[in-house]
């Protein structure tokens, strides 16, 4: 059976371009965002809902078809490591757990808030004379200031708050072992410490990547998420200038935290 890992974390902070680096080792399958998650959560609520199940309960036969429908995603792929990517793996760790029969090993992005902020407004800006995005519809009133567009960004249901709370919520149920923090600027800063770091915790042996040369196979139709450049990666990883200050203006000063993270990741450098 393949060692199933997970990438998750906040938006707009590096997961694609970890995902494609990762991939550079032949050892290493990685998805681009993965629907797995919603299928195997779908799964269980399914389970629960028929009938005759509900009737003659067998919680070891539903997590046995759950645990089918998980290994058997991924039976086509040659390469014995996966990497599954979605941000909503953080919500589902007992599970993953009862799945895999052993601890879950989870590589989770972060990066600074107002810079998550700033990316996702420079998106919105190049997409704006183009086409409504999904949050523009719900929030059109919200979305005429750049004030509304970052608080629409924040609250609970929508990326970045959403994954917020994800991570807030792992560390208070007792996960923080399973979770290896990579925050944006290490990784585009100085991604071969990054990435000795990242193999020491999957217990894997080390491996040369190629950071001048990082070739994207993980593709993805970003206009199913209505943002178009949502994953694309630069072929060299380097240090990604703050530009939080310079977009958002004094409104940046607003969600400079800290943030939940700071205190498992060293700043001295960053």
């Amino acid at each position: 059976m393949k060692t199933i890992h997970f990438i998750s974390g906040m938006p707009r902070s590096g997961s694609t371009i970890l995902g494609n680096i990762l991939a550079q080792n032949p050892r290493f399958y990685v998805t681009p965002t993965s629907g797995l998650v919603d299928l195997l959560a779908g799964i269980r609520t399914g389970y629960d809902k028929i009938g005759d199940f509900r009737a003659a309960p067998n919680e070891q036969a539903k997590m046995g078809a759950i645990r089918g429908a998980l290994y058997g995603h991924f039976e086509p792929v040659d390469q014995p490591v996966v990497f599954d990517r979605n941000r909503g793996w953080v919500f589902e760790l007992e599970l993953l757990e009862v799945l895999l029969r052993c601890k879950a090993k989870m590589i989770v992005c972060v990066r600074d808030v107002p810079e998550i902020l700033c990316s996702l407004e420079k998106l919105w800006r190049e997409n704006k004379a183009f086409r409504t995005i999904i949050q523009q519809e719900g929030k059109p009133v919200d979305f005429q200031s750049l004030e509304g567009r970052c608080k629409t960004w924040l609250e609970p249901a929508q990326p970045v708050g959403r994954a917020y709370i994800g991570i807030q919520d792992a560390l208070t149920r007792g996960f923080r072992d399973r979770m290896h923090f990579v925050h944006f600027d290490d990784l585009t800063g100085n991604p071969k410490a990054i990435m000795a770091g990242i193999y020491s915790f999957l217990d894997e042996q080390p491996f040369a990547h190629d950071f001048e040369h990082v070739e994207q196979v993980t593709m993805e139709d970003d206009m199913v998420h209505g943002i178009k450049g949502l994953h694309d990666i630069r072929p060299a990883v380097r240090p990604v200038p703050k530009r939080a200050r310079e977009v958002l203006g004094a409104l940046a000063d607003n969600f400079k935290g800290p943030f939940i993270w700071d205190e498992f990741i060293p700043k001295e450098k960053r």
